[in-house]
C-alpha cells in the first residue's frame, strides 16, 4: 500500500481535515509522501472547510395542489407575454417561432423547456389590454374549452368581476400602484412588475393598503431573488467572508435599440385599436402618439427612467444579499448624451447611495467598522460588462450567476495564509458555479448579461430553471399555503423609495436624504416631490 493510502486509510474526508487543522500546512505531513497535486487539493479543501459557505438551494415553495387559482393578466405586452409563459401559457405564434428556431439550432431548448415546465394549477380567466391586437392575440391562444378566458375593457372590471383570485400587472409604470391598490382593496392577490410604484405618495398608499388587507399576497417582480448564487452570497456575508464591506459597484450597460427602449411600433396601432385615454390615466394629456404608447419608458410621465427601470434590478439584488435597506443619502447625475430622440429620461446616469450606519460581518458586533457606499452607473451607449463587485476589507465578491471571491492583499483575516503563500490574492479563494453539473447553453451575450443579473434563469440541481417561473411559483405558494414572498411589500417599499430618491436627485441636482425615523424623503422644502418626479418637460438641473 502506498504512503498516500496509508494516510487516508480509515479516515473520512472530514476526519482528515480535522487532523490537518492542528498541523502546519507545509509541515512534515508532506514529507510522508503526498505530492504537490494532493497537497494543493487538501489545502483547498481545508480552506473551503474554514470558509464554510453553504451553496444550498432555498426551501422549495409549497404544493400546487387544490383548486386552481384563477388569474387575470393586466397588460399583454413584451413582459406580459413572458410572465404568461412562466405561468404556463404561450401564444401560438411564440410556439411556432420556437419550433422553427429549435429546428435550425438544436441547442435552442426554449420550447422544450417550456413544455417540460411544472403545471402550476392555474386558470387564466381574464385578460385586460387596451390595444386590441394584443388582447385578441391572447384570447386566440388562451381562450380554450379547458381554459375559458374573457377580455375585459377595464382593469377595474377585471378586478371586480368575481372571476379572478389574483392578478398579474405588467403595464407601464404609472399604472402599477393604482391597479395594485385597487386589487388589494378588493381582496385580490397581486404580482406587480417593478418598480412597485411611480411616485413617492403611491409608495406609502400601496403599503398602507396591503397592511389593511393582510389576507392578500403582494409580490414584486424581482425574480433575481430566486438566483442560487445570490442565496449563496447571503451565506458568505453572514459568515464574514468579506469582512466589512465599504463599497459596492454595479452597473447597466446597453448598446442596442431594444436596450434603449426603442421597441417596435405595431403597424395596426391607431386611435381605433388603442384606448388612448386609458393609457394616459393620470399622466398629463398628450394627443395620440404611437411612440409614447410603445416606447413609454423614454418619458417620465409613464416610466421611471434608468433609476426606476434598471437601477431597481441592481439595488434589489444587492439588498437581498446585504439587507441594507433604504440609503441615508442619494446623489445622482447624468444626462441625455447618446439618444437625442425626444426622450426626457437620461441615457447615462450615475447614482451614489450612502449607508453611513451599515455594517457587515464581525463589525456588526464590534461596531468598529461601519458605513458603505453603493455606486450604480448606467449607459445606453456601450455594452462593456463591468460586473458587480462587493468590496470588503478582507475579500471582494464578484456577484453574478457564478459567484467568485478573491482575498484582498491587505486582508487582516487572511494575512497569515497570504504571507505563507497558501492564498494567492489573484486566485479565487472561493468560486461557486451552480451550472457546473449541468449544461448551460448561453445563447447570446445579451442573454448572458441578463442571466448574470438573475433575470433569466438560475439553477436547481445543476439544471437551468427560469427565474420568473420560480418567482411566480413562490407567489402562488404563498397564496395557497401561506407565508411571505421573498420580495413583498416591505422589500418593494425599499426598492421604490430608493429609486424615487435617485430620480429626484437627478432632476433637482442635489443630494436627497432619507429620514428613517419619520420615514420621510427630504429634498427641497415646500416642493411637491411627486410633481417633480412626474414633470415631463422641465429639467430642474438646467
Amino acid at each position: 500500500m502506498s504512503t498516500d493510502k496509508k494516510l487516508f486509510s480509515g479516515f473520512t474526508r472530514r476526519d482528515w481535515l480535522k487532523s490537518l487543522a492542528g498541523l502546519p500546512i507545509l509541515g512534515s505531513v508532506w514529507a510522508a509522501g503526498l505530492d504537490t497535486t494532493k497537497k494543493s487539493k487538501l489545502e483547498k479543501e481545508l480552506l473551503l472547510e474554514r470558509l464554510n459557505i453553504k451553496a444550498s438551494p432555498p426551501p422549495p415553495s409549497g404544493s400546487m395542489a387544490g383548486d386552481p387559482v384563477r388569474v387575470g393578466l393586466i397588460g399583454f405586452g413584451i413582459r406580459g407575454e413572458q410572465l404568461m409563459r412562466a405561468l404556463g401559457f404561450a401564444t401560438q405564434e411564440w410556439q411556432e417561432a420556437m419550433a422553427k428556431s429549435s429546428q435550425e439550432n438544436p441547442n435552442d431548448k426554449r420550447l422544450e423547456d417550456f413544455k417540460a415546465q411544472e403545471n402550476l394549477n392555474v386558470k387564466l380567466t381574464g385578460i385586460c389590454d387596451i390595444f386590441d391586437v394584443r388582447a385578441e392575440n391572447a384570447l386566440r391562444s388562451f381562450n380554450t374549452p379547458d381554459n375559458p378566458c374573457k377580455r375585459y375593457d377595464s382593469y377595474l372590471d377585471l378586478i371586480h368581476s368575481g372571476d379572478v383570485d389574483a392578478v398579474i400587472i405588467a403595464t407601464p409604470d404609472h399604472w402599477h400602484a393604482p391597479m395594485a391598490q385597487a386589487a388589494v382593496e378588493a381582496g385580490v392577490h397581486v404580482y406587480v412588475e417593478k418598480p412597485m410604484t411611480h411616485t413617492i405618495s403611491e409608495t406609502y398608499m400601496l403599503r398602507d393598503a396591503v397592511r389593511r388587507n393582510p389576507g392578500t399576497v403582494l409580490a414584486v417582480g424581482h425574480q433575481h431573488r430566486q438566483t442560487l448564487s445570490f442565496l449563496t452570497a447571503q451565506d458568505a456575508i453572514a459568515k464574514n467572508t468579506l469582512g466589512h464591506v465599504s463599497l459596492v459597484v454595479t452597473n447597466t450597460n446597453r448598446n442596442d435599440d431594444n436596450g434603449a427602449w426603442q421597441y417596435p411600433i405595431h403597424p395596426d396601432a391607431n386611435t381605433e385599436t388603442i384606448d388612448w385615454n386609458a393609457f394616459l390615466g393620470n399622466a398629463p394629456y398628450e394627443p395620440f402618439n404611437k411612440e409614447h404608447f410603445f416606447r413609454w419608458r423614454k418619458w417620465w410621465a409613464y416610466g421611471s427612467g434608468l433609476s426606476g427601470d434598471l437601477l431597481t434590478h441592481d439595488y434589489d439584488r444587492i439588498n437581498c444579499v446585504l439587507n441594507m435597506g433604504i440609503p441615508k443619502y442619494v446623489t445622482a447625475s447624468g444626462g441625455i448624451y447618446t439618444h437625442r430622440d425626444g426622450r426626457n429620461v437620461p441615457d447615462v446616469m450615475q447614482v451614489n447611495m450612502d449607508f453611513p450606519e451599515f455594517s457587515t460581518g464581525s463589525s456588526q458586533e464590534s461596531g468598529k467598522e461601519q458605513g458603505m457606499t453603493l455606486v450604480y452607473s448606467a449607459t445606453l451607449g456601450n455594452q462593456f460588462d463591468r460586473g458587480t463587485v462587493l468590496m470588503g476589507h478582507d475579500a471582494s465578491m464578484e456577484l453574478g450567476n457564478i459567484l467568485t471571491i478573491y482575498a484582498d492583499p491587505r486582508s487582516t483575516q487572511y494575512k497569515d495564509m497570504i504571507q505563507e503563500g497558501r492564498i494567492d490574492p489573484s486566485v479565487p479563494i472561493y468560486q461557486y458555479d451552480p451550472s457546473a453539473d449541468g449544461v448551460d447553453a448561453v445563447t447570446s451575450a445579451t442573454a448572458k448579461y441578463f442571466a448574470n443579473k438573475g433575470l433569466l434563469w438560475t439553477y436547481r440541481d445543476g439544471k437551468r430553471v427560469d427565474s420568473t417561473f420560480l418567482h411566480i411559483r413562490e407567489w402562488l405558494s404563498c397564496i395557497r399555503n401561506g407565508g411571505n414572498p421573498s420580495c413583498g411589500i416591505n422589500e418593494g417599499f425599499e426598492e421604490a423609495i430608493t429609486a424615487h430618491m435617485a430620480g429626484l436627485s437627478y432632476k433637482i441636482g442635489r443630494r436627497i436624504e432619507w429620514d428613517a425615523e419619520n420615514e420621510q424623503v427630504i429634498a427641497l422644502p415646500g416642493e411637491d416631490l411627486d410633481a417633480i418626479l412626474l414633470d415631463n418637460t422641465v429639467n430642474y438641473q438646467s
